[in-house]
């Protein structure tokens, strides 16, 4: 059964926890980018250095004590009960706001960038908490909703931020002594919404704390390796980090020497670059269908560099003296043009950012889950401080700020080149992601009836090459197909089947090795609580009806017993991937656009299963759709 993300706001679940992590986010962005802003225009002539120097510096003490401090944060997450220490955290950042108040009254910026390393410090010890605490409370198939959430509130906290900092800097009167107000409010707010987070109890009580950090640095990134799609995953949310900091660091004075504008120009820039994250977050929910789609990602990283190339070419300016405020910049020549681009980018940032968390839940060891985030923000963490000294390098160099956009832009290609590289399953389901999006027009029913949770096996008739891709577009779980060997060697569309880590089965005539092989596979992944689907004819029918089914099926319940669900195809004999007209895939492509069904039936118990009877479900669902 469907569901929208946002019912989960109504929900005590998640409700209490997304409004503390809001708050914790906006008041994050609203103290530095006030400070941001303060060092760029209110302090720039007082600084002992660059104004854009200055900037980057603050950017590198921010997230220094994610690197230092993530992985003692990830054992704590998981060691104690995490409601009770977000409640901590969350008075922490009272103390610091306090302290913050102190510094702008007495207009120390020393002071005032000590204080941005304690918020660094305390979103660092909250980080595990938070990512940790989703998995606990959502089920697989609100994953990709609630994480939408999470992003979009992150980056109106920061849209929010932006504005809330920004107007205040640009207060005639009583500017700081306002800013200070608003930051003990939003941090007293957020503790009190803390109080409301439901218990959620330690993953690993007995856990004994490792205080050596390096040692504990090196142990969070060794596990991360030890599952490739999840690393890889994780490695695309760094890189998406150091892209982002890239962008919001320079944005400041991108407005100032680029666009000639003032500080509202800046907060307007900031605000289209933080209103497109939340719109590319908000459309994954429709656009992944609720299952954790990485075929978005590989979408995500071509937008990150078209548009990031496309603000390049906008305006290549450097130098100019701050003349515009917002209202007098809209309407400029051109002004559009880069406004559009800051949305277009935020929206295909989220559109990589959000499928590549939700897979890291999904896929990441559960007991393990709050140092994996631990191990991920040390990565982000130094990804981020990556960042600041690529910035820093490039303007030494008498780069501008447009030729730095352009350069990560073109570093960006690389990045997804090698993560698209490594983990092929990416391109995989960017495949058929279109493939279910735009080819056929497919019409699925009573597909809640596959577990959302359990280990089951899915079969299904075999019409053509492509069946497989279809059930993996609209199955919301992750499906490992067994495929014959002969098609998993296919030139083409075998490819695809590598890339899908199918499994590749024989008879025992031809090849009884890489039958048990497959067997043994199959059963291994039953008992992780994997989806299986077989297609259990064996091959492609050559006449559109549904064939014998083999006994292999019997075997693989009776050596792990699960559920058996039948799914049937309707649509698809006739089209280029059949073998209507003899061999498949002749000639030119036709019947595309056609209106496929995929149709699933109730769930059949391990004691009733016979290849007889699945034949016969399978048929009698078949021919009532079709």
């Amino acid at each position: 059964m469907s569901h929208s993300q946002f019912s989960l706001l109504k929900e005590r679940r998640f409700f209490p926890f997304f409004i503390t992590q809001a708050l914790g986010a906006l008041n994050d962005n609203v103290f530095k980018n006030a400070l941001v802003i303060l060092l760029s225009f209110k302090a720039a002539e007082s600084l002992p250095v660059d104004s854009k120097i200055a900037v980057n510096l603050a950017a590198i003490l921010f997230i220094l004590p994610f690197f230092i401090f993530s992985a003692i944060a990830g054992q704590l997450a998981e060691k104690y009960e995490k409601s009770i220490n977000i409640r901590r955290v969350k008075l922490a950042e009272i103390i610091i706001m306090l302290m913050a108040t102190v510094g702008f009254y007495f207009e120390s910026y020393s002071a005032l960038l000590f204080i941005l390393f304690l918020m660094g410090f305390q979103s660092a010890i909250f980080g595990p908490l938070k990512y940790g605490l989703i998995p606990q409370h959502l089920h697989h198939d609100e994953l990709v909703g609630g994480n939408a959430l999470i992003e979009s509130s992150t980056f109106l906290a920061i849209l929010l931020g932006t504005i809330i900092g920004g107007t205040m800097m640009t207060l005639q009167s009583n500017n700081l002594l306002y800013l200070s107000i608003a930051l003990v409010t939003f941090a007293v707010t957020g503790y009190l919404a803390s109080r409301k987070i439901p218990v959620t109890p330690a993953v690993a009580p007995e856990l004994t704390i490792n205080w050596n950090v390096f040692r504990e640095i090196y142990n969070n990134i060794k596990f991360m390796y030890s599952n490739k799609t999840v690393f890889l995953a994780i490695l695309g949310i760094s890189w998406f980090w150091f892209y982002g900091a890239i962008y919001l660091t320079q944005l400041p004075n991108y407005t100032k020497s680029t666009l000639a504008g003032d500080e509202s120009v800046a907060t307007l820039f900031l605000t289209a670059f933080s209103i497109g994250i939340g719109i590319g977050a908000l459309l994954c929910e429709k656009l992944s269908a609720g299952r954790v789609e990485a075929g978005l990602v590989p979408i995500g990283a071509f937008g990150l560099s078209l548009f990031g190339y496309d603000l390049y070419l906008a305006n290549t300016a450097s130098n100019l003296i701050p003349t515009y405020d917002y209202i007098q910049f809209i309407g400029l020549n051109g002004s559009w043009r880069v406004l559009i681009d800051a949305i277009m980018i935020g929206i295909f940032g989220g559109l990589f950012t959000v499928p590549l968390y939700a897979l890291v839940q999904q896929r990441g060891s559960k007991p393990h889950m709050s140092r994996l985030i631990a191990g991920l923000n040390i990565l982000n963490a130094l990804f981020m401080v990556f960042s600041g000294i690529f910035a820093i390098t490039l303007i030494s160099l008498n780069c501008t700020i447009p030729e730095i956009f352009l350069a990560t832009a073109i570093v960006n290609i690389f990045v997804a080149i090698y993560i698209f590289f490594k983990a092929p399953e990416f391109i995989f389901r960017f495949i058929t992601w279109l493939l279910v999006n735009t080819i056929y027009r497919i019409k699925p029913r009573n597909l809640h009836l596959i577990p959302t949770h359990d280990a089951c096996v899915l079969v299904c008739n075999h019409v053509s090459f492509v069946d497989a891709l279809i059930i993996a577009g609209y199955c919301k779980r992750n499906v490992r197909f067994v495929m014959y060997h002969k098609i998993f060697a296919a030139p083409i569309i075998g490819t695809f089947f590598k890339m899908a880590n199918a499994i590749p089965i024989a008879p025992a005539r031809e090849n009884k090795a890489l039958m048990e092989s497959a067997f043994e596979k199959i059963a291994r992944e039953l008992s992780r609580g994997e989806v299986v689907c077989i297609f259990p004819e064996g091959k492609l029918t050559a006449d559109g009806k549904i064939g014998e089914f083999k006994k292999g099926i019997e075997k693989i319940i009776e050596k792990t017993p699960v559920p058996v669900i039948p799914l049937a195809l309707t649509g698809l004999w006739g089209s280029w991937f059949s073998r209507k007209n003899g061999r498949a895939m002749k000639g030119f492509p036709k019947k595309f656009m056609a209106q496929i069904g995929l149709i699933a039936g109730p769930k059949i118990m391990p004691a009733d299963v016979t290849a007889e009877t699945l034949h016969l479900k399978v048929k009698t669902l078949f021919e009532s759709n079709n």
